[in-house]
């Protein structure tokens, strides 16, 4: 295959890390029967608790309907559940299930698998590097800079 030089487009860029970051994880994680992203989600209910659904799509960057494409699979093979707020009923909360909290600890060693297979391959110093960068591309701290930079 030729090389090819590499694209100023920094969007583009970062979707072909992330579709290749997102194979190897996904390749690893199959034995566990969970994707990557499910697999975020569900450790993301599991640290916060009860996320309503818009605490849930903030904190990983998603549009609702992108949350709810990517919540079914996880609520039909009874891993999470979506219920009504009793205290807001216009909110629904995310909860995981003893199912979801034993599939991912069975995921674990599949998720440091990954881990160790991405940080060997780009190092460990960089990989901590690279964590700390795309923390900040993703945050709103990155958004209001965007939206004020001055354009050139």
């Amino acid at each position: 295959m030729a090389k090819t030089e590499p694209s100023r487009c920094n969007l583009t860029a970062l979707r072909k890390a992330t579709r290749r970051v997102s194979q190897l994880y996904d390749q690893v994680l199959a034995t566990s029967g969970l994707r990557g992203t499910q697999r975020a989600i569900l450790v993301y209910v599991r640290r916060s608790g009860a996320p309503t659904m818009g605490e849930l799509a903030a904190a990983l960057v998603l549009d609702r309907t992108a949350l709810n494409h990517n919540l079914k699979p996880l609520e039909r093979d009874g891993l999470l559940t979506i219920t009504v707020d009793k205290s807001d009923r216009r909110s629904r909360l995310v909860r995981l299930t003893k199912r979801g909290e034993a599939r991912l600890e069975e995921s674990q060693a599949a998720w440091l698998k990954a881990q160790e297979r991405f940080e060997t391959g780009f190092g460990a110093r960089q990989a901590a590097d690279l964590r700390q960068t795309l923390e900040l591309i993703a945050s709103l701290e990155f958004d209001e800079r965007a939206l004020t930079s001055p354009a050139r």
